[in-house]
Parts: C-alpha cells; structure tokens; sequence
C-alpha cells in the first residue's frame, strides 16, 4: 500500500488542476498519480487535495471526478 508524502493517512487524493481523484490503493492509479505529482511538482504547488471522511463520495461532493 502506497502513499504520497504528506498524504501517509489518506487513501484518495485529489488534483485541483484536473479535479480528478486517485485511489491510492489501485496500483495502477496510484502509479499515474506519482509520476504526474513529481513531473509537475503538484506537492509544492499546493495542487492535492486530501477529502475527510476519505472517501468517493467526499470527493465527488468536492466536485472531483475518479481517475
């Protein structure tokens, strides 16, 4: 099970500039999030969103769509 740094509790982390989220525990998804979050320096840019609770439905109420 992988995580991003800063987002170690969280299983679904959202980009703003997309409004796109991603499961954290779907390797796959996981695997396209890391390589957009290091290519574009997405965490020192402030461009993830953590949702509370972490869940789809959260995030789609934040008007974020899955990946």
């Amino acid at each position: 099970m992988a995580r991003l740094q800063r987002f170690e509790n969280n299983r679904y982390i959202g980009i703003r500039d997309t409004m796109v989220f991603y499961d954290c525990d779907d390797d796959e998804q996981f695997a396209l999030l890391q390589g957009r979050v290091e290519a574009e320096d997405l965490l020192d840019r402030k461009l993830l969103s953590s949702f509370g609770p972490d869940e789809p439905p959260e995030a789609r109420n934040r008007g974020f769509r899955p990946a």
